[in-house]
C-alpha cells in the first residue's frame, strides 16, 4: 500500500473516529400535527437542533391525536416507545394513570439540573396539567381554545358589523347572511363535542360531570344531560333545517373548515391555532370573535377552557437520552421562543414571559383579534365548571359525544335523548377505567 494510500485511510480512519466521539444524542419525538402546523413544529425542532451540537430531536408524524396515542400505546408495549409523545388533553387523565410509563416533567428537569418554575405559566396550563400536589406532569407545548372566525366581507355585503355575541345574535346573523346572499350557510363548527359542549358547557359555567369535572377523583359521573345542553343541540339541528347552519361531521377533520375557507359558510368556530391554515385558506378578510353565549343564562358569559396537546416523556430510555429531553423543554420554554409559536399559529401563548414579549413587540395591536383566545380563557376566575375537565377514556368518550350530536343532526333523536344516551354510554366508560385503575 502506497503512503499516500496510507494517509488517506488514516485520515478517513480518524474523522469516522471524531463523528463517533461527537455523535449528537438522539432523541424521538412523535407528534399529531400535520399541514401548515406540522411545518412549523418541524421549524421550532430544526432551530432548537441548530442551537446546539449534543442533541438531536427527531420529529415523527404519527397521524391525529387519537392515532398518535393509540399507536404510542402500542410501542410502549413492545419497548419501542418514543422518548417524547404529544398527547391532547382530553388523554390527560389516561396518561396520568400511566403512572410507571411516564417521566414527570418537573421531576426530569430537576433530574438534569434545568430550571422550571411553574409559576412562569398561565394559571390555566397549569392547572389542568398538574397532579392533586401541585407538581406539573407534562410539558404545556400547544394549548389552544376555540374561538369564532368570521368573513368580513360577507359580513359587509349583508350590512353587519363585528361578530356576534350571543347565541341569538349569531342565527340572526346568520339569517340576514343567507337572506342577502352573502353566503349560503351562517355558520359551521368543527370539533362539535369539544366546542358545542365541552365549551359551551364551560361558558355557561354549567357542569360537565361531578367532582369538579373529574379533578376530585376516580368516582366522578357525567352530568350534562340538563336542559341548557339538550336545548343548544336542539336550536342546533332547527338552524340546520332552516338552512342557517350546516353539520361538517362529527370529529376534528370534517367538513366544516373547507366549508369556511371556500366562503359557503360566513361563520366557522374552530381552535384558536386554526388561524395558520384559516390565512392561508382563504382570500378574504378575516375577523375573529369569541364564543357566543344565551342571554338569558345567569353568569354567562363565564369563560372557555385549554385544548390542544402537552408533551409526556414516556420511561424506558437512558439518562443520556433523557438529558437531551430536558434540554429541549427547556429551550421550548424561552420566551423568545414561545412568543413566535404563538404569534405564527395561534396557539396561547403558555407563560406570562411570552404574553408580555408579544405585547412589547406589539403583536396584538398589529394584529386585531389575536388577543381573543386570552381575554376569552381570563373573562373570569375559573369556578369548578370551567377549569377544565379530567375524565379518564374521554378519548373514546368525546367520540360517542360527537357520535349522539350527529344523531340529533340526522333527525334520529331529539336533545334531550342524545344527551341523556351520551351520558349512560360515558359513565360505562368511566366505570371500565375506574376498575382499570384500582
Amino acid at each position: 500500500m502506497s503512503s499516500r494510500s496510507t494517509a488517506l485511510m488514516s485520515g478517513a480512519l480518524a474523522a469516522s473516529l471524531s463523528i463517533s466521539v461527537h455523535a449528537a444524542t438522539e432523541v424521538q419525538w412523535w407528534h399529531a400535527m400535520g399541514g401548515e402546523l406540522g411545518e412549523m413544529l418541524e421549524s421550532v425542532t430544526e432551530a432548537f437542533n441548530a442551537s446546539q451540537d449534543d442533541y438531536r430531536v427527531r420529529p415523527s408524524y404519527r397521524g391525529n391525536y387519537t392515532e398518535t396515542m393509540t399507536g404510542a400505546i402500542a410501542a410502549f408495549r413492545a419497548g419501542q416507545q418514543p422518548h417524547i409523545l404529544q398527547v391532547f388533553e382530553v388523554g390527560t387523565g389516561t396518561m396520568m394513570a400511566a403512572e410507571g410509563a411516564v417521566y414527570p416533567i418537573h421531576q426530569l428537569m430537576e433530574d438534569h439540573g434545568r430550571a422550571f418554575d411553574r409559576e412562569a405559566f398561565l394559571p390555566a396550563v397549569v392547572g389542568y396539567y398538574t397532579d392533586t400536589r401541585g407538581n406539573m406532569l407534562s410539558f404545556p407545548f400547544n394549548s389552544s381554545t376555540p374561538i369564532l372566525y368570521y368573513n368580513r366581507d360577507a359580513f359587509a355585503a349583508a350590512g353587519l358589523k363585528g361578530a356576534p355575541q350571543t347565541w341569538e345574535d349569531v342565527a340572526a346573523y346568520s339569517r340576514q347572511l343567507h337572506e342577502q346572499g352573502a353566503a349560503r350557510c351562517g355558520f359551521t363548527t368543527s370539533w362539535p363535542s369539544w366546542i358545542m359542549l365541552e365549551n359551551f358547557s364551560a361558558m355557561h359555567d354549567s357542569p360537565l360531570g361531578t367532582l369538579e369535572n373529574g379533578f376530585g377523583g376516580l368516582q366522578t359521573e357525567l352530568a350534562f344531560d340538563n336542559g341548557l345542553v339538550a336545548s343548544h343541540w336542539d336550536n342546533l339541528k332547527a338552524w340546520q333545517d332552516e338552512g342557517v347552519f350546516r353539520w361538517g361531521g362529527p370529529g376534528p377533520g370534517n367538513d366544516a373548515a373547507p366549508m369556511f375557507y371556500s366562503g359557503e359558510c360566513a361563520m366557522f368556530f374552530g381552535s384558536s391555532a386554526a388561524r395558520a391554515g384559516v390565512l392561508a385558506n382563504t382570500d378574504f378578510s378575516v375577523g375573529y370573535g369569541m364564543l357566543p353565549y344565551y342571554a338569558d343564562v345567569e353568569g354567562a358569559p363565564q369563560n372557555s377552557i385549554i385544548g390542544g396537546a402537552t408533551l409526556w416523556t414516556l420511561r424506558g430510555h437512558s439518562d443520556e437520552e433523557y438529558a437531551a429531553v430536558a434540554a429541549f423543554f427547556d429551550y421550548l420554554s424561552q420566551p423568545e421562543v414561545q412568543a413566535d409559536w404563538h404569534q405564527r399559529t395561534g396557539y396561547l401563548p403558555i407563560t406570562h414571559a411570552a404574553w408580555e414579549l408579544s405585547e412589547a413587540q406589539g403583536f396584538y395591536a398589529d394584529n386585531p383579534g389575536t388577543e381573543i383566545s386570552i381575554e376569552q380563557m381570563t373573562l373570569n376566575t375559573p369556578t369548578e365548571n370551567s377549569k377544565g375537565l379530567r375524565f379518564g377514556n374521554f378519548v373514546q368518550i368525546r367520540d360517542l359525544i360527537s357520535e349522539e350530536m350527529e344523531a340529533v343532526m340526522a333527525g334520529r333523536k331529539s336533545g334531550e335523548q342524545a344527551a341523556a344516551d351520551a351520558v349512560r354510554r360515558g359513565n360505562a366508560l368511566l366505570r371500565d377505567f375506574e376498575q382499570a385503575n384500582q
